[in-house]
C-alpha cells in the first residue's frame, strides 16, 4: 500500500499546473505502476492500463526498456493444474488407477492384485492388437494430441534389404530379424554404418541375443503352470529382473558381429562388455576390457561402471578392493570423469568386500561431495546396507541413519538410478528394528516431501514400506496416533495385512482400548481378512478375556455373532474351522451379555463339531441359570457336563442343589450326579 506521507505529494504534483507529467512518471514509472497495482488492481477503471501506456512512452527515453507483455499464453492442462492445487488428498479415496470403474474398486489385497493384473493384461491386449492393426486405427481425435498413447509400428513394413530397413528392426527391437538383416548386408557386399552397427550391438547385448516379448503378445511356449503361479509371477517379477535372468552364451550373435568388424572402437567394446556384466559373463568381460586396452583404446565411464559392479565376482577377500581401487586409478589415468552411477556402483561393490568395505565407504561418499556430485536415494542405501550389515540392530545402525537423514532432510529427489527405490524401504527396516519411532518418523517426513512418494517403487514395494511403518507405530506409538494413522492410509494408501492388523489389536490391548474391537473387525471384513484363523481367534480371545461394562459386552456379542457367521461360510479350503477356543469365547460372550438363547446354540454346537467345552464355560452358564431363575436349564446343563464326563460335573450338581428351586425328581437327577464316582488321582 501507499504510504499516507507520499500520498499528498503526488497528488499535488501531477495536479499542479505547468508540471511536466510525462516527466514526472518517466522518473516515478516504476513506484506508480507498483502502486497503482495493489490499491487498484482489482478494479477495472482503466487507470491502470493508462498509466502503464504512459510509463511505456516514457521509458523509450530511458537506457533501460520495460517490456510488458500484453497476453498471458495458458497451457491446455493450466486450468486443471489449477483446480489441482487447491485440494489435498482425500485418505478415503482410492488410487487413481482404480478410479475409472468404482465398482470394481478392490477393498482387498487380493482384489487389487487381481484387478491390478486384469487391468495390466487387458491393457496389453488392446495395445497389442492396435500396434498390430494400425490401419483400423487411423482417426486421432485425443485433444490434446499424446503420441505415445497412438498406435505404434511393431512390424517391419521395409521388406527390401538396405540399412534402413535394418534401423527399422533395431527401431522396434526385432532382434532376430535385426541380425538376419545385418548378414544379408554383409552377404551382398553392403557396408554397414558404424553407428547402426553400434546400435545393433546395444540391442543384441541388452536382451542376451533372444526376442523380447512384446506387451500384449501371447505366448507360444506350453506351460503347465497353475493360474495362481502365473498371478505370482506377473506381480513379483519386473521386466528388468526377467533380462537378468538370460545367460549370455558363448560365441553368440554379438560376438561373432564384433569380430566380423574391420574396425573396433569404444563403443563397441562397450557394448560387450555391459552386456556381458548384465548377463553374467563377469571374467569375460574383463578378458574384452584388456583386450580392448591392448589395441590402445581408451574406456569411456560406462565400460567402468560395469566392471566396477563385476569386481567382486571375479576376485576373492580382500582383493576385491585391490581391482575396484585399481579401476578407478584407470580411470584417472585416463582422465574419464566419474558420474553418479560410478560412486554407485563403487558402494554397491563394496557390500560384498567384507569389513574393509565401511572405511572406503566413507571415502567414496568424501569423494563424490569433492566432485560436487550429489548423492542419489541409491547412494544412501548402499551405504546404510553397508553399515547395517550386521543381523541384530545395533546403535551404529540408526547412528548412520540418523546422519544420512540430517543431510537429506526436506530434500526433494528425482530418480537417478535404479536403486533409489530401495532406500525408503530399507530405511524403515531399520527404524522398525531398532524400534525408534522417531527416526522413522523423519523418514516418513521424507517420503512426504515433494514429489519423493514416487521413489516408493511399485505396489508392492509401496505395501512393504507402509507395512513396516505401520508396524512401527503400533510397537511404539500412542493408540490415537496409531488410530489416526490407520484412519488416514489404509487402505487409501496400501492394503494392511493379518500380520498387521494383529499387531493393531495387540496395540489396543496394551492401551486398554479394546471397546474398540467390533470397529476393528469390520475392517478385518472389508480388507478380507476375516478367513485367518489365527486373527479371528486373536479377535476374539481379547474380547472374552475380561468383564466390560454392559454397553460393551453387548457390541462384543454382536460383534462375536458377526464372527459365527463368517464359520458358516463355504469358503473351500480357506473356509475357518471351529475350534475349542472359539467356541467357548463366543458362548463367554454371549453369556455376557444375557443372549442366553444364542448361548445354547453354541453349547449344542460343541457336539455337533466333535469339541469338548472347557469347565470354566459351564460354571458361567450355571451363574446365568442362576441370574434367570431357571432350574431346568441347571439341570440339563449338569446333566450335559456329565454327557461329556467332566471333572467338575459333581461340584456343578451340588452347586444346583444349594442354589435352585427344585422338584423333587429334579433333586434325585442331580444327586445321582453329584454323588457318581470320581476317577482315582
Amino acid at each position: 500500500m501507499v504510504c499516507p506521507s507520499q500520498k499528498p505529494s503526488v497528488c499535488n504534483n501531477m495536479a499542479a499546473p505547468g508540471r511536466h507529467v510525462g516527466h514526472y512518471i518517466h522518473r516515478n514509472s516504476r513506484f506508480l505502476l507498483n502502486n497503482f497495482e495493489q490499491v487498484w488492481g482489482h478494479r477495472s477503471f482503466g487507470w491502470t492500463s493508462a498509466v502503464r501506456q504512459q510509463a511505456a512512452e516514457a521509458n523509450k527515453e530511458s537506457t533501460e526498456t520495460v517490456v510488458i507483455p500484453r497476453k498471458k499464453t495458458w497451457s491446455k492442462e493450466a486450468v486443471l493444474e489449477a483446480l489441482a492445487s487447491t485440494v489435498s488428498r482425500d485418505p478415503t479415496a482410492y488410487s487413481y488407477q482404480f478410479q475409472d470403474d468404482p465398482y470394481l474398486s478392490p477393498r482387498t489385497s487380493n482384489e487389487f492384485k487381481l484387478f491390478s493384473l486384469s487391468q495390466e493384461s487387458g491393457r496389453a491386449a488392446a495395445k497389442y492388437f492396435i500396434n498390430s492393426n494400425p490401419k483400423f486405427f487411423t482417426k486421432d481425435v485425443a485433444e490434446p494430441h499424446i503420441p505415445c498413447l497412438m498406435p505404434e509400428t511393431v512390424l517391419p513394413l521395409l521388406e527390401e534389404v538396405s540399412e534402413e530397413a535394418l534401423k527399422e528392426r533395431i527401431n522396434l527391437r526385432k532382434v532376430t530379424a535385426a541380425v538376419d538383416m545385418y548378414d544379408q548386408l554383409l552377404q551382398a557386399g553392403t557396408a554397414v554404418s558404424m553407428e547402426t552397427t553400434h546400435d545393433l550391438l546395444d540391442l543384441i547385448c541388452l536382451y542376451c541375443d533372444k526376442d523380447p516379448v512384446q506387451e500384449g503378445e501371447p505366448q507360444t511356449e506350453d506351460t503347465e503352470e497353475s493360474g495362481e503361479e502365473v498371478k505370482r509371477k506377473t506381480a513379483r517379477l519386473s521386466r528388468a529382473t526377467d533380462l537378468l535372468k538370460a545367460t549370455w552364451r558363448e560365441n553368440n550373435n554379438a560376438e561373432r558381429i564384433f569380430n566380423l568388424l574391420p574396425e573396433r572402437d569404444t563403443r563397441c567394446y562397450s557394448a560387450l562388455i555391459q552386456g556381458m556384466v548384465m548377463h553374467g559373463a563377469f571374467a569375460k568381460a574383463f578378458s574384452m576390457f584388456t583386450d580392448m586396452l591392448n589395441n590402445r583404446l581408451t574406456a569411456d565411464v560406462h565400460i567402468f561402471n560395469a566392471l566396477i559392479l563385476a569386481a567382486p565376482d571375479v576376485r576373492e577377500n580382500n582383493e576385491k578392493w585391490d581391482l575396484i581401487a585399481e579401476l578407478l586409478n584407470q580411470m584417472r589415468q585416463q582422465k574419464i570423469q566419474p558420474n553418479l552411477l560410478t560412486f554407485n556402483s563403487v558402494l554397491r561393490a563394496l557390500r560384498r568386500c567384507g569389513f574393509v568395505a565401511k572405511t572406503h565407504a566413507l571415502h567414496t561418499l568424501n569423494e563424490m561431495r569433492a566432485l560436487g556430485i550429489a548423492p542419489s536415494l541409491a547412494s544412501f542405501h548402499h551405504l546404510l546396507a553397508i553399515f547395517c550389515k550386521s543381523a541384530p540392530p545395533s546403535r551404529g545402525s540408526t547412528d548412520m541413519l540418523q546422519e544420512v537423514m540430517s543431510e537429506i532432510k526436506e530434500t526433494s529427489f528425482t530418480c537417478q538410478d535404479p536403486n533409489d527405490v530401495q532406500f525408503f524401504s530399507n530405511a524403515m527396516k531399520i527404524c522398525l528394528d531398532c524400534k525408534d519411532l522417531d527416526l522413522g518418523y523423519k523418514v516418513h517426513s521424507l517420503v512426504e516431501t515433494g514429489e519423493n512418494w514416487r521413489l516408493l517403487g511399485d505396489q508392492y514395494q509401496r505395501n512393504i514400506y507402509y507395512g513396516r511403518f505401520f508396524s512401527l507405530l503400533c510397537m511404539m506409538e500412542h493408540i490415537d496416533g496409531v488410530l489416526k494413522w490407520y484412519r488416514q492410509h489404509i487402505p487409501s494408501l496400501f492394503y494392511s495385512n493379518s500380520h498387521g492388523l494383529r499387531e493393531l489389536l495387540q496395540a489396543l490391548d496394551t492401551d486398554s482400548r479394546l471397546d474398540l474391537l467390533p470397529t476393528i473387525w469390520k475392517d478385518i471384513c472389508s480388507l478380507g481378512h476375516d478367513n485367518k484363523s489365527n486373527l479371528v481367534d486373536e479377535l476374539l480371545t481379547l474380547m472374552a478375556r475380561d468383564t466390560h461394562s454392559p454397553e460393551v459386552q453387548e457390541s462384543f456379542a454382536k460383534c462375536a455373532l458377526d464372527v459365527k457367521s463368517v464359520f458358516d461360510v463355504d469358503r473351500g479350503r480357506n473356509r475357518l474351522e471351529w475350534s475349542n477356543s472359539s467356541l467357548s469365547n463366543i458362548t463367554s460372550l454371549l453369556l455376557r451379555a444375557n443372549n442366553t438363547k444364542e448361548a445354547w446354540e453354541m453349547l449344542n454346537l460343541f457336539k455337533s463339531k466333535n469339541r469338548v467345552p472347557n469347565e470354566g464355560l459351564f460354571e458361567e452358564f450355571l451363574s446365568v441359570c442362576r441370574n434367570n431363575g431357571s432350574p431346568e436349564e441347571a439341570v440339563e446343563l449338569v446333566q450335559m457336563s456329565a454327557a461329556y464326563c467332566l471333572s467338575a460335573t459333581p461340584r456343578l450338581a451340588k452347586q444346583a442343589l444349594a442354589e435352585f428351586n427344585l422338584t423333587e425328581e429334579q433333586r434325585a437327577v442331580l444327586s445321582e450326579l453329584e454323588s457318581a464316582e470320581q476317577p482315582s488321582e
